[in-house]
């Protein structure tokens, strides 16, 4: 893909700002344009987070009303707050423990299963998205990353574990 526009939404300390980081710093060792941009004003008690990620030649960093081309809700009330991002083409992925209109995963108990922290879910649904190939990057290239923003060769191995999960989710080989 040449250009893509993502949004990530999500609650305070589900990971908005860190898969973010993530994939900017992805699309970056790949040479490609990016631009972000988020709104994180409650994150600290929980409240709504929103991040706007463009890959490729883009003017300005926010997404405008229904030209997503992914979004990711980590937290499915959140299509509530921040619906406007859909379009008819935007792929929507949530984390969900019931059927939703859109594509959900419950990502926050296959992490627990998984690593034991409900808060890898992040890295679950972007494993499923990565999976599906709605995402600019290939799975190594998010791996190198990861490595490289994990703390610990442990916390590597937990956040590469979490992905995976998700891979395996969506089907993919």
């Amino acid at each position: 893909m040449e250009r893509q526009q993502v949004a990530i939404s999500g609650l305070g300390g589900q990971g908005v700002l860190f898969l973010t980081r993530l994939l900017a710093e992805t699309a970056l060792a790949m040479g490609r344009d990016v631009l972000s941009s988020e709104t994180h004003g409650m994150a600290m008690r929980g409240g709504a987070v929103i991040s706007h990620l463009k890959v490729g030649p883009f003017d300005s960093p926010l997404i405008r009303d229904g030209q997503a081309d992914l979004a990711l809700y980590l937290a499915e009330e959140n299509l509530q707050v921040h619906p406007g991002l859909i379009g008819r083409k935007t792929t929507v992925l949530v984390n969900s423990d019931r059927p939703d209109p859109h594509d959900g995963l419950d990502a926050g108990r296959l992490a627990e299963e998984a690593v034991g922290r409900r808060q890898a879910e992040n890295l679950v649904l972007l494993g499923y998205a990565l999976g599906r190939g709605h995402l600019f990057a290939e799975t190594d290239r998010v791996l190198e990353t990861l490595k490289r923003l994990s703390r610990t060769p442990a916390a590597f191995e937990t956040n590469a574990k979490a992905l995976a999960v998700g891979l395996d989710r969506s089907g993919r080989d």
